[in-house]
């Protein structure tokens, strides 16, 4: 097995056990089906109260101080030790 789908794996369970308890979903009225009589009264959906987690996004501004790079070429290389 590559090191590629190991972390793949390893990322799926994480994302997948983070989302199950992320959620808490709770049933707060049964469902019932419609009486089937020669006139149909209507039934009831079932209704839900779901609690989900809380994540807080926020952004902040920082200044990064960028290293300056000199790139040489192989062709500036040669130009320079011929001089």
């Amino acid at each position: 097995m590559t090191t590629g789908k190991v972390l793949a794996g390893i990322a799926a369970a994480a994302i997948a056990v983070f989302a199950f308890f992320m959620i808490d979903i709770d049933q707060t009225e049964e469902a019932s089906l419609p009486d089937v009589d020669v006139t149909v009264e209507g039934g009831n959906l079932p209704e839900f109260d779901a609690d989900v987690g809380d994540i807080d996004v926020g952004t902040e501004e920082v200044t990064v101080t960028v290293p300056t790079i000199d790139v040489e070429t192989p062709e500036e290389d040669r130009v320079a030790d011929s001089n």
